[in-house]
């Protein structure tokens, strides 16, 4: 019984009363590590709203890149101790696994297009930059993007991935790749214009032509777009 009543006097000790009127002065030999003197917390979440009210510095966390990867990582710290950053050229996330639907004028792309603000809107902890990522500088460590940089304490590049012409970038203008919204409205514009000059084309070997439409790999994208085409 002793040890109890002990216990509870030094909480009584350690809880002062301010008058009405009055302000405490700051003890000078406190420190960060006894921050919370003088309130008696009784609840985790008490503890964890007296803890934000903390004084401290977060660590930094930047993400170049809101594809999947990037969004996972992000929501995967929204209750972390730390700010994010998170970087893009575009203001949008998009979904790339309906870009052949796009190509194909099955959806319009607004339908596969997200704000990665309106994503984030919850995650207190996370703030979206619209910017270009022109390198990094792993001395200081600096995300560098044209005339500013931000700094970080950890990073996480989840920039993608783009197509491989293997050394010959003369292809592309033979064959567009399927990485973006650009692609699949440019892709969409240059089939129906085949359709359409094939509706009005008499020669039946030049009709033929014109509905020939060749596609260079079999995975996912490239079934799915043989499949809308047809």
């Amino acid at each position: 019984m002793s040890e109890v009543q002990d216990t509870t006097n030094n909480t009584a000790t350690d809880t002062e009363t301010v008058m009405p009127g009055r302000s405490k002065r700051p003890d000078p030999a406190s420190t960060p590590s006894t921050p919370l003197r003088g309130v008696r917390l009784n609840t985790p979440k008490d503890i964890e709203s007296a803890a934000n009210n903390r004084l401290t510095v977060l660590p930094c966390v930047v993400i170049v890149g809101a594809g999947f990867g990037g969004l996972r990582a992000a929501r995967a710290l929204r209750n972390a101790p730390v700010q994010i950053t998170m970087i893009d050229r575009q203001n949008h996330h998009l979904f790339q696994p309906l870009l052949y639907w796009v190509a194909t004028a099955g959806l319009s792309p607004a339908d596969i297009c997200s704000p990665i603000r309106g994503i984030l809107r919850n995650q207190k902890n996370a703030e979206v930059f619209m910017e270009e990522v022109a390198g990094v500088d792993v001395q200081e460590q600096r995300v560098l993007m044209g005339d500013c940089s931000v700094p970080y304490d950890y990073l996480v590049l989840a920039t993608g991935a783009h197509d491989n012409y293997f050394g010959h970038p003369e292809w592309e203008h033979y064959a567009p790749g399927l990485k973006s919204i650009v692609d699949a409205t440019s892709l969409r514009r240059k089939i129906l214009l085949a359709f359409e000059a094939a509706e009005i084309e008499t020669d039946p070997e030049k009709v033929k032509e014109l509905l020939t439409f060749v596609l260079v790999g079999a995975g996912p994208t490239g079934v799915e777009m043989a499949g809308a085409i047809s």
